[in-house]
């Protein structure tokens, strides 16, 4: 849990900059994020099936 105190007669817009870039750096928000739907996990095949995909997406890409 990220916490911030205040530092002496410390303005309240300074205060919320510096908990904002702890809660950047922390990652808590890209977590959130990442965790804010539920999806299936993939099978073996779908899995492969994608692989085949980005790998021919790229070759293509580099023109060979």
């Amino acid at each position: 849990m990220i916490e911030i105190k205040k530092k002496g007669e410390e303005k309240f817009e300074f205060m919320l900059r510096r908990f904002n870039r702890e809660v950047q750096q922390s990652g808590v928000l890209t977590v959130a994020k990442t965790k804010r739907y539920f999806e299936k996990d993939l099978t073996r095949a779908e899995k492969r099936k994608s692989a085949v995909r980005k790998n021919l997406v790229n070759r293509l890409r580099r023109g060979y």
